[in-house]
């Protein structure tokens, strides 16, 4: 298979996890996070399929469009401590995809040069999208986590 064949089956599993983790989380403020990657997922996908295509393709930062307040949402986030591991798992499987994505947009600009831009763009956003998921997973277990008594010294602020 095409590398950038490859590329577009990755974005697109991509959206459809991310659909899937939107539809586990949709009485919480994580679906709309996870509604967010799935576009961009599927924005990515679009964008090396025209890229294959010859069409003329942008490539304009999805990420930062709506992760700057993502977690603002966030302070009043609840969920049900029976389901924390099992999200959990599914964040921290986001992270492995994630971080694959990265690793093959890095293989794929030192192989061509030509496409370098393209690559450089979608490395970008998958890192954005890394770090996102990272700071959901730091939330979510935080509490699994972090004892809070005061004896333990100085804590960050979360």
């Amino acid at each position: 298979m095409d590398i950038l064949k490859f590329a577009i089956e990755m974005e697109k599993e991509g959206e459809k996890y991310y659909k899937e983790q939107a539809y586990i989380n949709k009485n919480n403020s994580l679906h709309t996070v996870f509604i967010n990657l799935a576009k961009d997922e599927c924005h990515h996908a679009q964008i090396i399929e025209n890229k294959i295509k010859n069409v003329a393709y942008k490539t304009e930062a999805e990420v930062s469009r709506w992760t700057k307040n993502v977690f603002d949402d966030l302070k009043s986030f609840k969920m049900e401590e029976k389901a924390m591991p099992q999200q959990i798992d599914a964040y921290r499987m986001a992270l492995d995809k994630e971080k694959e994505s990265i690793e093959l947009y890095k293989k794929l600009l030192k192989e061509n040069n030509e496409d370098k831009a393209l690559f450089e763009f979608l490395i970008m956003q998958e890192e954005e999208h890394y770090k996102v998921l990272d700071e959901i997973v730091q939330f979510v277990n935080r509490p699994n986590e972090w004892v809070e008594n005061a004896e333990f010294g100085k804590r960050e602020n979360y």
